[in-house]
């Protein structure tokens, strides 16, 4: 099957790839000791995804204190772990998802007294913002123009993946509405069913009742 794209569809296209391209991935984000903050990323599977992180020193012109130190776990969304280190500064960690679904990185700082703020510098990236280009670049000897095309060609085949992604997360997503649906349309029949039992059940209480009341009354 042969697709044709016509030159305003490939500029959309570039124009997209491009900005996909330089987002920006690097957060900072306040860690108060004794508690714990984490942070999702939704990865495809068989995607590479690489993070590291490190702590700001509130006094550059001193080293950080004992009390600066953090617990790092990255874990699947089955709970499969792929990173922990403890009680450290900095550190980082790369590895290919195996499964898909969201990607939790959870920062613990240990309780202290006083309670101490920590600043944290976390930058994670996944797909094609995580290929080291500079070590592709000086490999493979290519050419700067070349280099912007493999980038490129990259950024479009990963939002192709995306697509596709995102296809099949919503053909899930109605494959739960159908069967949740055809759940609720049996229990508002049992629903109802068991209802009318229970009026016909009523009813006929009710008759022997009145059954037993007339009895009553022709005695007398």
């Amino acid at each position: 099957m042969k697709i044709q794209i016509d030159k305003q569809s490939f500029f959309i296209i570039l124009i997209s790839g491009f900005l996909l391209w330089t987002r920006v991935e690097s957060i900072r984000f306040d860690l108060e000791s004794g508690h714990t903050k984490c942070i999702a990323e939704d990865i495809k599977s068989n995607s590479m995804t690489v993070g590291k992180y490190h702590i700001v020193n509130p006094n550059e012109d001193h080293p950080l204190p004992d009390s600066h130190k953090i617990t790092v776990r990255v874990t699947s969304a089955y709970g499969n772990s792929y990173h922990y280190s403890d009680h450290v500064t900095e550190g980082h960690f790369a590895f290919q998802a195996a499964e898909a679904g969201d990607y939790m990185a959870c920062f613990f700082a240990s309780d202290q007294k006083p309670s101490t703020t920590i600043t944290v510098d976390f930058d994670w990236k996944s797909g094609v913002a995580a290929k080291d280009w500079t070590n592709v670049a000086k490999k493979g000897s290519v050419e700067v123009m070349e280099l912007e095309l493999k980038k490129m060609f990259d950024t479009v085949q990963s939002i192709h993946d995306e697509m596709f992604y995102l296809r099949e997360k919503e053909e899930e997503m109605q494959e739960l509405n159908r069967s949740t649906n055809s759940k609720m349309a049996w229990f508002s029949f049992l629903s109802f069913f068991i209802c009318l039992s229970c009026g016909w059940t009523a009813a006929m209480a009710f008759e022997v009742v009145l059954r037993k009341e007339e009895a009553h009354l022709m005695v007398f």
